[in-house]
């Protein structure tokens, strides 16, 4: 079936009310100006956290709605679930997928299930003080909110000192569930899957420290990016094949991205570690699958249309 997308309105969700949101605003600005520049019918719409404003923006419905909010509210299932009442075909993963893909811990207990090997681990209800008064797991180990993305909030624990010398951990007294995750040390790595296709693998050299939040979004202190990543065969297709599982256990649908770190000092089996998997891939000029999907010759344009057209076709 052909489709022809410059005879539909396509409507562009951005913003929402995550912690994600500035990040969200520049991805579908990107989605919006590359739809534009290819004269694309479109629709920009701001998202606040306004269940009736929201209706309103897209009433008369679009066509299709490229959804490209992240984080809370926006790859968690809960926009996906007004979009399945409104009844208008919306890019990315649906409400189930987005759901369990958006809580790292059943993310993981899902996995695992199909042979995709990751760092031990334990959920825990409680104030970063109280984990650190309390470790659940030896040092060195990964604190981080179990449903949250870009790594807000994500702490490396070398050791108790290096607790109290972060200010900004001591600060955070809010108790919410957080994963508490071994820390393995070694290179990162990330591999987009588009459809049924694991893309290009990306090894991630942070300028300092390790791929947080500034490293992501910030041009100035933005990490460094190796594609193919300069890896052994075997463990390249590992990640390549880890990333196509957790794609498919969770159901997911367009695009995800999936985060490993790989030890080559580990023992053999373990050497590959899963750490997330994102259903809503930032979308900016400085966003990981963009530039994967570049490398194996597929366009900015390309990728959404490609996203648009799975919208239609679900």
């Amino acid at each position: 079936m052909v489709l022809d997308l410059k005879r539909k309105e396509i409507a562009v969700l951005r913003g929402g009310w995550s912690a994600e949101r500035p990040v969200s605003l520049i991805s579908g600005q990107a989605v919006l100006d590359a739809l534009n520049t290819a004269g694309y019918k479109t629709r920009d719409v701001i998202v606040e956290h306004d269940a009736p404003a929201l209706l309103a923006a897209l009433t008369p419905k679009p066509d299709i709605i490229f959804n490209a909010l992240h984080g809370n509210g926006g790859e968690d299932g809960v926009i996906q679930g007004f979009l399945e009442i409104l009844g208008v075909p919306y890019t990315h993963s649906g409400v189930a997928a987005s759901a369990m893909a958006m809580d790292k811990a059943i993310t993981k207990g899902v996995v695992q299930q199909h042979g995709v090997y990751c760092a031990k681990s334990v959920v825990v209800t409680a104030t970063p003080t109280e984990i650190l008064h309390n470790p659940p797991l030896p040092y060195p180990f990964v604190i981080k909110p179990v449903s949250e993305g870009s790594s807000v909030d994500v702490f490396i624990i070398h050791n108790k000192q290096s607790y109290h010398n972060s200010s900004v951990l001591s600060n955070q007294q809010q108790q919410r569930v957080y994963l508490v995750e071994a820390y393995i040390a070694g290179r990162e790595l990330t591999v987009p899957v588009l459809g049924n296709r694991p893309l290009t693998v990306i090894e991630i050299t942070p300028q300092q420290g390790f791929y947080d939040y500034t490293s992501k979004y910030d041009a100035k202190q933005h990490a460094d990016f190796t594609l193919p990543a300069p890896i052994p065969q075997e463990i390249y297709a590992t990640a390549q094949d880890f990333a196509l599982r957790a794609h498919h256990a969770l159901g997911c649908k367009g695009v995800s991205r999936s985060d490993f770190r790989y030890n080559s000092d580990a023992p053999q089996g373990e050497q590959l570690v899963f750490l997330e998997i994102n259903t809503q891939p930032g979308m900016t000029s400085l966003s990981l699958t963009p530039t994967s999907a570049k490398h194996e010759g597929i366009s900015f344009l390309e990728l959404i249309e490609t996203l648009l057209k799975d919208a239609l076709t679900k």
